[in-house]
């Protein structure tokens, strides 16, 4: 437990400073919003999350039961923004060394965004599945509890098999929820967890991170893949002569993805691990202010 308390301690300032320059680079270009409506004419009840205020605790609500519970507004709940992260062993993976891990970048973005989204006055909250009660993220001051929360919710995860989208997270309605991982799990799972995401009703942004040698296998020769994820491991005695068919292969799943995505209203970015994050963050802060704006004109919040 200490030497996992000392691993994490030495990755803090590493990971949190390269997000804040990625933060800072991206900020540049982003203008600050004005919040429009205040939302106080819906409400619904959820339970005291860790790290919030007991300040925020409806007495009276709380009193009906033995937990403590918060009023929170359609507002509020529309101003959540839940940040998920893949820790499928498949994000381990790397084609060089001089390349971060599709892990690795997907932390980043993600931390990235965090950062922009508290500067913004928004919430943030980290999503694990099956653990409803992750902290609420709220102030400029507040990215490095997030960085802790990140790398800490990492260690306590390990690196379980399959897709491992949060579908049993208990996410505030209207919020909205940023998905990063490679997206390579059967097309079935990735639908199924889309429409429960789109029943909640939650608004979804799909960010898939691939790495260059996953869009054009450059490889040739006799070459053994290992899987990932407990695959038996493939001898192929001549890559070059599979290209042809593997990239017909992923180009089926992409769009196949995008399909998904267009039908359950989710949106989709991508990401190559050779290419700056300041690219994938610009374009996902501008897609997730596309949705709130769009949130706003249908008269999801502040009616």
């Amino acid at each position: 437990m200490r030497l996992q308390a000392e691993a994490l301690a030495a990755r803090l300032p590493a990971l949190l400073a390269e997000s804040d320059r990625v933060a800072n680079t991206v900020a540049q270009g982003v203008h600050g919003r004005r919040r429009a409506g205040s939302g106080d004419s819906f409400w619904q009840y959820r339970q005291l999350m860790p790290g919030e205020s007991i300040t925020r605790i409806d007495w009276r609500q709380s009193a009906r039961s033995s937990r403590a519970y918060v009023r929170e507004t359609e507002w509020e709940a529309a101003q959540t923004v839940c940040l998920w992260v893949d820790r499928s062993a498949s994000m381990e993976w790397r084609s060089g060394e001089l390349l971060p891990s599709k892990r690795a970048r997907a932390e980043l973005l993600l931390l990235s965004l965090g950062l922009l989204l508290l500067r913004g006055g928004e919430h943030v909250r980290l999503v694990e599945d099956g653990t409803p009660n992750t902290a609420r993220f709220s102030g400029r001051q507040a990215g490095e509890r997030l960085a802790r929360q990140l790398l800490q919710s990492r260690a306590d995860a390990g690196l379980p098999a399959g897709s491992g989208l949060p579908v049993g997270a208990d996410l505030p309605r209207h919020a909205r929820l940023v998905l990063i991982g490679d997206f390579l799990a059967p097309l079935p799972e990735i639908e199924a967890a889309l429409a429960r995401f789109a029943a909640m009703p939650v608004t979804v942004q799909l960010v898939q991170v691939l790495d260059p040698a996953e869009f054009d296998l450059p490889y040739s020769g006799r070459v053994r893949f290992e899987g990932t994820e407990g695959e038996p491991s493939n001898l192929v005695p001549r890559t070059q002569d599979i290209r042809d068919a593997y990239i017909e292969v992923l180009a089926a799943h992409q769009a196949g993805l995008a399909a998904l995505c267009a039908g359950t209203g989710s949106g989709l970015l991508r990401a190559r691990t050779d290419q700056p994050p300041e690219t994938t963050l610009l374009a996902l802060h501008q897609a997730i202010g596309h949705q709130r704006q769009a949130s706003l004109h249908n008269g999801i919040v502040g009616a």
